[in-house]
């Protein structure tokens, strides 16, 4: 059968259904269900207008609900009307009016994100354009490190970030090469790491604040700090030197500080000896000058007393300290002579006691015959003190 055959749409004619039969069939069905008449099998027309309205409330609710969204504890939702932030909603069900009106972003605040600057996900696949960089002692060293970082400001994130990651990895890599090229190569690579990394993340902040990013730095950490792997023998040698220089140093240093106080001691020592020397070598001499005024006002008021004195004590002095005896032959009546053979014996090994006693005697000796007139006086009157002399 043509489509032009008079008897489409004939229902008798075994064709296809009627439209408006089908249309009318439905309405009817629709409205038994909302609790009105179907018009069974009433021959009365029935218009479309009523399936129509009740389509378009459907299409309505269904557009109503999608409004309808849900942001959980841990995001935040960002409300756009025509594309422009209206509002910041907290956790919990929310509605908006539905697209293209407003539509909704639901960001995550609490998500610890977490970039690579230097390296990709192994400290092996190095970045070399990212990870070497110049010290300020003119030293290029080969530096990985991670950022960790998280969002506070959703509105920020969204509007003033196409790439966040890119955005994080430029700064970050910006603030450690402005950390690195201010400090020594031995200071990033050893006792300042923890120091370069504090440094790092307080410039990063600074620099994602500048540009309201609406990121918080969360942590720098440093994966690998070292020289290029083209020169890595000969730092590994500059830095055995170094060690070598710091431990012979040391030693230096513990023997200075084990010598020196040693002859800071002894030199002190022999200052406080030589001053004692020199304080008695004074009193000594004050001493002596003090008994020779003495002796001349004696020898003033009698001269020969005194030099017979002054002779018998000399001798007294000199003859103790000798081991020899003296026999007087001519007035020996042939008794048995005693000899002390112990005290002789004895005698004869003088001790420091005696060798000072003689020393003084002799410088005293030496002081008496200092003067003119009591050297003179005993030559003048040496027939007197010959013959005693001669008798003994």
């Amino acid at each position: 059968m043509g489509l032009n055959d008079p008897q489409w749409g004939n229902k008798n004619a075994g064709g296809p259904p009627d439209l408006e039969e089908v249309m009318r069939k439905l309405n009817a069905k629709i409205q038994s269900l909302f609790g009105g008449s179907g018009n069974g099998g009433s021959n009365k027309p029935v218009g479309t207008s009523g399936g129509v309205g009740l389509i378009a409330l459907i299409v309505a609710l269904i557009w109503i609900a999608s409004g309808f969204y849900i942001v959980e504890a841990s995001q935040r939702g960002v409300v756009l009307r025509f594309g422009k932030q209206v509002e910041v909603t907290e956790s919990g069900p929310r509605w908006h009016i539905p697209y293209p009106i407003e539509s909704v972003e639901l960001v995550n605040l609490s998500q610890v994100r977490t970039i690579e600057v230097g390296y990709r996900e192994n400290v092996k696949n190095k970045i070399l354009k990212e990870s070497l960089m110049l010290t300020d002692d003119e030293n290029i060293i080969d530096i990985q490190f991670a950022v960790q970082y998280f969002l506070k400001d959703p509105g920020e994130f969204l509007f003033n970030n196409r790439a966040p990651d890119d955005s994080v990895r430029q700064a970050a890599e910006t603030a450690i090469r402005e950390i690195v090229g201010r400090s020594k190569m031995d200071f990033v690579l050893y006792e300042g790491r923890e120091q370069v990394s504090a440094d790092t993340t307080k410039l990063m902040q600074d620099i994602l604040d500048k540009y309201k990013s609406g990121i918080v730095v969360s942590k720098v950490t440093m994966q690998n700090a070292q020289p290029p792997e083209q020169v890595q023998a000969a730092f590994d040698d500059a830095v055995k030197a170094g060690q070598d220089r710091e431990r012979q140093k040391n030693e230096g240093q513990a023997y200075a500080n084990d010598v020196v106080p040693k002859a800071k001691g002894a030199a002190a020592r022999l200052m406080q000896e030589a001053d004692g020397y020199k304080q008695s070598v004074i009193a000594n001499a004050e001493g002596d000058a003090s008994r020779f005024k003495q002796i001349l006002v004696e020898y003033e008021k009698a001269p020969g007393v005194t030099r017979e004195r002054m002779y018998i004590d000399m001798m007294q002095q000199i003859l103790s300290n000798s081991s020899k005896v003296l026999v007087d032959q001519k007035s020996g009546n042939g008794s048995l002579l005693y000899l002390p053979l112990d005290k002789l014996i004895q005698s004869t090994t003088p001790s420091a006691a005696d060798i000072a006693q003689g020393v003084k005697a002799a410088e005293q000796a030496a002081i008496t015959a200092g003067s003119n007139e009591v050297v003179a006086a005993p030559r003048a009157s040496g027939g007197a003190l010959s013959r005693d002399r001669e008798a003994r």
